[in-house]
């Protein structure tokens, strides 16, 4: 334990030196050399390194962690330890960022069949055939509360119309009937686009 501290704190309240070396059990001429030598050749080390991880922590945009931090600077030619380059980047608070991990939201069943494609991917319309394709879709809208899913039905991509919408703050399943069906009229009239 480095007791060299404690007699710096006991002199600069206009302590006794002799006292604290006493109650340490440390001589006064190895205290007064440690105080003149200053600090140990690796604190200096330390600090030049701490500068550099800095650098390199800056230039990443802040994403860099130890790992990362250690194999640029190994790649500069300067070979230090990853727990050391660890321990140095919590001592400056610096930390490294991890992306955030994507949640699944659509997990189909390997045991369902594949569902046949029955339009064979044209999505146009003619006028005379309204109401033979419709398509849907989940949107994930970020607001300050959190998530809002919002589902929507619409007779074809073409068609301004919509047929109907659900909004909800947790992403389940909805009972059947919250969207209109086929065989149910539409809630909204055929030239509203709201």
């Amino acid at each position: 334990m480095n007791v060299y501290p404690f007699i710096e704190a006991e002199r600069a309240q206009q302590g006794n030196v002799k006292r604290a070396c006493e109650l340490f059990e440390v001589s006064r001429s190895a205290y007064y050399q440690h105080h003149a030598a200053g600090p140990s050749t690796r604190v200096r080390q330390d600090v030049e390194l701490t500068e550099q991880i800095i650098e390199v922590h800056d230039a990443s945009a802040g994403t860099y962690g130890s790992p990362r931090v250690h194999a640029e600077l190994r790649a500069q030619g300067r070979r230090h330890s990853r727990k050391r380059i660890a321990r140095l980047m919590q001592a400056a608070g610096r930390c490294g960022r991890a992306p955030k991990r994507w949640r699944t939201t659509t997990v189909p069943d390997p045991a369902a069949p594949a569902r046949p494609d029955l339009i064979a991917r044209d999505f146009t319309t003619a006028a005379a055939a309204v109401n033979t394709r419709w398509c849907g879709d989940i949107t994930y809208i970020n607001t300050w509360e959190g998530w809002l899913y919002l589902a929507t039905v619409r007779p074809g991509l073409p068609s301004g119309r919509r047929l109907g919408h659900r909004r909800s703050s947790a992403h389940r399943p909805t009972r059947s009937g919250s969207i209109p069906r086929r065989d149910q009229p539409s809630p909204r009239a055929a030239g509203d686009l709201s």
